[in-house]
């Protein structure tokens, strides 16, 4: 309920009506002035932790730009690139989200404090003045009339007059104190209504048009997001094709840590001691040692210097090598070698005797060496067996099961890909097989294609091609990284560019279905990278380049029209890769700026001009800027519902040892 108007009549006869409802009043203005002071506390509050939250903000923006990725290998991927400057651009968001919020910050004692300050201060406060006054005349006045009054009507008549005039004067000395402060109080509870409503509306439609530019810079980032989201997915395909080839090779190391001995590499190396004769005895000195077997050169670098001399490396060039005998020496696995350049016999400590082993070996020592070799798996021919296996699976599989979901993803059963490849292989009737036959379901015949792939003698993409093709995937240049890998399919020989192909031409049709079965082209090179183009070493470098034989599949994949139109023009191939960049910064993310208005007189404005104003804040794009492309040519992206939820790796067939070209079910 509101309070009744004072009436300016009431102020001359100051009934106890009209001062019961001045009470009223006056306790409604303590009420607002407690109001507004709890305003001004709790505003500087908020405006208080809202600073410290932007500068919490912008110190994690800072911690974020500080940090620089460093990566395995010579060359990043698209998407590695991507995901290195992720963190610069995440920065660069929160900053400019922030120094909207700090701008806002800034204004806002202007837009809430003072104003409420200024109307406690000089309204209320003016008002309170003015009841002292009232107060004050009234006693006078109520005091002299008291005095008056009781006066003899015996006095003098000038004395009973000159009293009427005092009394008179201070009556109208109080109608005018009483005038002046219902004026004003009425005046002060009627202007509170905008004094203290304006100050609020002003600092939250400042608050407001932050968090809408907030919003729509967020708006703007959502492209990147979203192809981030994409880097960040394809990536860790590739991190899943890489590390199934690393723990191949890994496991292939422990088995026989030298038959993985990296191309241009010693014919062996490690740690041997050499037994040294000095005028006080003898010592044995540790050596690094390294042993050419084509020019039976063996370089020994000494590991324990000698004090104040620096010995370099010792090339020795080997004449015979033959095991010590137990007997004759009290250190166990020591072999003695004679050399050109020393005179006399060089006796030698391995770690081991298996190492001794190795080393003798290696130096064609006299002593027999036994050990068991490593059985080489039967190689598979690309031949016209192979090609009508191949298009026996492509045929079954665009029949009956190019819709289902994870298709090459999911791997077969191991016993029945092994009946299916020898039963289909066998010498005596090759190729008699009917793959209508319920025996052999999808997830068989996709795993059986895989493996023969896979175990040829020479992949699809050839081992003297793989380097040219992997070192086009690493270009910046998309237009050469394209030109180049299509001609390169036309050096292909004959037999496996026709292989090829057919290949691509079928992976074509699984990605056309990929809504169904959620096979994209990149998930397809993840799969088929490894199988088409193997590195012909097996070293933890090769498997680095993994990535980018995946990235090669993909783009025959995305460009199958254009590459198998024809060979390309002589003129169309360019025949030097454009220099590559080493540190290259991909061009930022565009993020539209706002011109901000005067925050002194948004709270000035209706809502519907508030309304239009945070309209006039729409995002648009500068003419002729586009947006940041970091993959190669566009993809339908992975469902999203699917791809964000990795499945369970299911078991892989052990159909032979070093079958690596199944890829775990998390895409």
């Amino acid at each position: 309920m509101g309070h009744p108007p004072l009436e300016f009549s009431d102020c001359y006869l100051d009934s106890p009506d009209f001062r019961e409802r001045l009470k009223c009043y006056e306790q409604e203005l303590e009420r607002t002035n407690k109001f507004i002071k709890d305003v001004i506390k709790d505003g500087n509050a908020l405006i208080c932790a809202m600073r410290n939250y932007s500068s919490a903000v912008q110190k994690f923006s800072q911690t974020l730009q500080s940090f620089q990725f460093d990566f395995i290998g010579d060359t990043l991927t698209d998407d590695e690139i991507n995901i290195a400057e992720s963190f610069k651009e995440f920065a660069e968001l929160l900053n400019e989200v922030e120094n909207e919020r700090m701008m806002m910050v800034q204004n806002a004692s202007d837009l809430l404090i003072k104003p409420l300050e200024n109307f406690r201060k000089e309204q209320i406060g003016f008002t309170k003045e003015r009841k002292k006054k009232f107060e004050k005349d009234g006693e006078r006045f109520y005091s002299l009339l008291d005095r008056h009054l009781h006066l003899s009507s015996k006095k003098k008549e000038s004395q009973l007059q000159e009293a009427d005039l005092q009394v008179d004067k201070e009556r109208h000395n109080f109608f005018e104190s009483s005038l002046d402060y219902v004026y004003q109080i009425q005046e002060v509870q009627e202007s509170k209504k905008f004094n203290i409503v304006e100050p609020v509306l002003a600092f939250l439609h400042s608050l407001f048009i932050s968090n809408s530019l907030t919003v729509e810079l967020t708006q703007d980032f959502l492209p990147y997001k979203q192809q981030l989201q994409l880097s960040l997915q394809n990536t860790r395909n590739h991190f899943s094709s890489t590390r199934e080839e690393m723990e191949e090779l890994k496991k292939r190391m422990k088995e026989a840590p030298q038959t993985c001995k990296l191309p241009g590499q010693p014919t062996i190396e490690g740690y041997l001691y050499t037994q040294e004769k000095w005028a006080l005895g003898i010592s044995w000195v540790k050596y690094y040692c390294r042993y050419e077997k084509e020019t039976k050169t063996l370089t020994m670098t000494p590991m324990e210097q000698k004090p104040g001399a620096k010995q370099g490396p010792l090339d020795l060039t080997l004449k015979y090598c033959v095991r010590r005998k137990t007997e004759s020496i009290d250190k166990r696995f020591c072999f003695d070698i004679e050399t050109n350049e020393r005179p006399g016999t060089i006796t030698l400590q391995a770690l081991s005797e298996a190492n001794r082993r190795l080393w003798m070996e290696a130096m064609d020592g006299k002593e027999p060496i036994y050990h068991s070799p490593i059985t080489k798996q039967e190689e598979m021919e690309l031949n016209e067996v192979g090609f009508k296996f191949v298009r026996k699976c492509i045929n079954i599989i665009e029949t009956k099961g190019i819709k289902t979901e994870g298709l090459y993803r999911t791997v077969g059963s191991n016993i029945q890909v092994q009946k299916l490849l020898n039963a289909f292989f066998d010498p005596k009737c090759p190729g008699d097989v009917d793959f209508h036959n319920s025996d052999w379901d999808i997830k068989t015949i996709t795993s059986s294609l895989k493996f023969y792939l896979r175990n040829l003698s020479e992949p699809v993409m050839t081992y003297r091609l793989h380097k040219e093709l992997v070192s086009a995937a690493k270009s910046d240049n998309l237009d050469y990284r394209l030109g180049a890998i299509h001609s390169l399919v036309y050096k292909l020989p004959e037999k496996n560019r026709e292989m090829l192909e057919l290949l691509i031409r079928h992976l074509v049709n699984v990605c056309e279905h990929s809504k169904e079965n959620l096979m994209t082209p990149s998930n397809m090179g993840v799969i088929f990278g490894p199988t088409l183009m193997r590195a012909q070493e097996d070293t933890v470098a090769a498997m680095m380049n993994i990535k980018f034989q995946n990235i090669v599949v993909e783009i025959l994949i995305e460009h199958f029209g254009k590459i198998y139109l024809g060979p390309p023009e002589e003129s169309a191939a360019p025949p030097v890769p454009p220099p590559r960049v080493t540190a290259r910064r991909h061009k930022p993310i565009t993020i539209s700026k706002r011109l901000l208005r005067e925050r002194t007189v948004f709270y000035t404005s209706s809502l519907d001009e508030s309304e239009g104003d945070a309209d006039s804040f729409s995002k648009v794009r500068p003419p002729g800027e586009k947006p940041t492309i970091i993959r190669p040519p566009v993809r339908p992206p992975d469902p999203p519902c699917r791809a964000a939820t990795p499945q369970k790796p299911e078991t892989k067939p052990d159909v032979v040892a070093g079958n690596a070209g199944e890829i775990p079910s998390s895409v």
